[in-house]
């Protein structure tokens, strides 16, 4: 039975009870998971698209010997054209057959042109493949759901899509109806995420955090954005383009709009821009907006200027976007918050994360924001005591920040860095904040050298902990004591650059981690040591049963992960590079299903294992890493913890 979408009644249809009497199979195929779970399959399959070479081997029967010898350009610009496919058999089918009488080079650079700009004109894309693909669009159940797989297509090809921030994006643009408070909003929108997936509209990444559109997908959707919708729905795509460094907006039309991903470096105009509701601006070489830019876009909701290192301050001009509900400044290189910030009296996601050189908040400038539910903020920038400026909530420990925090009624999600004992105090001390703190960034910490962990299990929901260059910060303590306080919510933990800490016991408290990385930390001799049977309160502790992740890198003390052998349920990779003492991996034969072990082959071949078999039962899941995608890692660690954790 093929393309199933709804239950189908197997005895009204005359086709007999499946059972072992009569030997019988039925096989279908659908679009959607959950009909499978409908028709009580008891076996799934998931049809994934072809491989680079599959995927070449269908297009070029379909295209023809005879056209890709004609030219000696021709087949390696075939080969372009195929891989825009992105591995999806309608389109390389439709695609191969409009090419195979193309004998001249110009033709295909024409088509790769085409589908880089305008694919729906190619080989009536439009009718063959995206009008089919539509049917799954229209298949949708609610308008919500169908508007939350439009905005996706904002983001580039092969793009690895942040699901905490497109879940905040959708909260703002008024999608998630059904709640005005964005933690209950996020379980809608993982509920979105997953019926999107479910019904093969969105991809998962390896990384539950990230979501990926096919290409051509990302196509259909940008087709119906632009020629099925209604006019004050249309979009504006543009990225990773060429274009001059100053770039004229006087002709932005649309309601959502991504100039993103190019090499802009300066915005100049007073566009009108009555219906626009989003605005990406992401990874230019910004370093200039006009303040006129914003004087005609009083509708506007969402503006992302992530990852402009260059862009230092604001135009004054955004104090025109009244509406604006969410602003993401991470990863730019904003010095200041202009004052014209406080007339956002609607904003309640603020993104502050990796503002490197941020130097000044002005006091009594974060407390009017009465409408914030979402505040992240991680900086880099040290104040100078000569630069010290009252009016700013910045200087010394950051403590005043905490303070304005506090006054905060509607702060939903905290994502913050803290940078001593005086500050982490502070937050710990008011009830709101510790409840709405999610991902904690702790850094330096005024050379503390003992850390109480056991302070933060106060964070009811503490998801992710990243604790770096704290350098002076020799112990991690949990001490004795008669019930243990579990990380219940914690996830995601990362170590870095603490090299005088020589174990992290105290995970052993948190039963639902899932990723743990722990990188540059020169003197870490055990992740879980033999004390922690002093732990009391934890019988028979059998850590890490819902890990999934296991990063190691550049510890080159590292001797023991944990004393024994664990049958990890759930870990799907493991990666060591640079820990030439770690000679054990508490693997047993139980843990074998699926396991992704990367390092070096020097490194692999001095592992000790328990026997020959358990040896054996591991060799496939080794994979050899070149050195140079570990020199990819460091350059990208930062960028990869910004997805991660904020």
């Amino acid at each position: 039975m093929d393309d199933v979408w709804e239950r189908v009644d197997l005895i009204k249809v005359g086709i007999p009870v499946l059972n072992q009497d009569n030997v019988s199979k039925l096989i279908f195929t659908t679009r959607f998971l959950e009909v499978c779970g409908k028709m009580e399959a008891q076996e799934k399959i998931e049809v994934k698209c072809l491989r680079k070479d599959e995927a070449w081997e269908l297009f070029e029967k379909k295209v023809g010997e005879e056209t890709l010898d004609s030219h000696p350009d021709t087949r390696g610009l075939a080969q372009q054209v195929a891989a825009k496919c992105g591995g999806l058999p309608l389109a390389l089918i439709t695609i191969g057959r409009a090419m195979a009488c193309k004998k001249m080079p110009q033709d295909w650079k024409y088509a790769i042109e085409v589908l880089q700009k305008f694919p729906h004109k190619l080989a009536r894309m439009d009718q063959q493949v995206y009008s089919l693909l539509k049917f799954s669009y229209d298949s949708l159940p609610t308008d919500t759901m169908r508007s939350c797989l439009l905005y996706c297509s904002l983001y580039p090809e092969d793009y690895k899509i942040g699901v905490i921030w497109l879940i905040e994006y959708w909260f703002c643009e008024g999608f998630l109806d059904e709640f005005d408070n964005i933690s209950r909003a996020r379980m809608q929108g993982y509920s979105i995420i997953n019926f999107l997936c479910n019904a093969c509209l969105l991809e998962r990444c390896e990384d539950a955090i990230f979501v990926k559109m096919h290409d051509v997908i990302r196509d259909m959707a940008l087709w119906i954005a632009r020629e099925c919708e209604a006019p004050e729905k249309k979009f504006l795509v543009r990225e990773r383009v060429k274009l001059n460094t100053t770039y004229d907006v006087e002709n932005w039309k649309g309601v959502r709009m991504s100039l993103s991903y190019s090499e802009i470096e300066v915005l100049r105009g007073t566009p009108r821009c009555p219906n626009l509701q989003t605005l990406f601006l992401n990874e230019n070489n910004l370093m200039m907006i006009s303040d006129g830019l914003f004087q005609f876009m009083r509708n506007l909701r969402v503006l992302s200027l992530y990852a402009n290192f260059s862009l230092c301050e604001l135009p004054k001009g955004i104090s025109n976007l009244v509406s604006l509900e969410c602003l993401n400044l991470s990863h730019t290189g904003i010095m200041e918050l202009p004052i014209e910030l406080n007339r956002l009296s609607k904003l309640k996601v603020l993104n502050l994360h990796e503002t490197l050189q941020l130097q000044k908040i002005p006091r009594q400038f974060i407390c009017k924001f009465s409408a914030l539910q979402v505040f992240g903020m991680s900086v880099l920038f040290d104040i100078c005591e000569d630069l010290v400026d009252e009016d700013n909530v910045l200087n010394g420990d950051h403590e005043g920040l905490i303070e304005e925090l506090k006054c905060l009624q509607h702060l939903n999600e905290l994502n913050i860095e803290i940078r001593s004992v005086v500050a982490l105090e502070s937050l710990l001390s008011c009830h709101n904040l510790r409840r709405c703190t999610e991902r904690l960034f702790l850094r330096d910490l005024s050379k503390r050298k003992v850390l109480d962990i056991l302070s933060l299990t106060h964070m009811e929901h503490l998801e992710s902990l990243i604790i770096r260059f704290c350098e002076s910060m020799e112990e991690i303590v949990i001490r004795k004591i008669e019930k243990a306080p579990y990380f219940h919510t914690l996830k995601r933990v990362s170590l870095c650059s603490c090299n005088n800490l020589r174990d992290i016991t105290w995970l052993i408290l948190a039963p639902k981690l899932t990723h743990l990385y722990v990188v540059f930390c020169s003197r870490m001799e055990e992740i879980i040591s033999d004390k922690v049977t002093d732990v009391v309160g934890i019988p028979n502790p059998s850590p890490f049963a819902n890990l999934e992740e296991l990063d190691l890198r550049d510890l080159p003390e590292l001797k023991s992960i944990y004393r024994d052998a664990l049958s990890f349920p759930c870990l799907r990779k493991i990666k060591v590079f640079n820990c030439s003492k770690l000679e054990n991996l508490p693997l047993n034969l139980d843990s074998r299903n699926q396991i992704s072990i990367e390092g070096y082959q020097e490194w692999w071949e001095k592992i000790q294992w328990k026997d020959e078999a358990t040896r054996k039962c591991f060799l496939p899941s080794f994979k050899c890493a070149e050195w140079w995608k570990e020199v990819e890692f460091q350059s990208e660690y930062g960028r990869y913890l910004n997805c991660f954790f904020w």
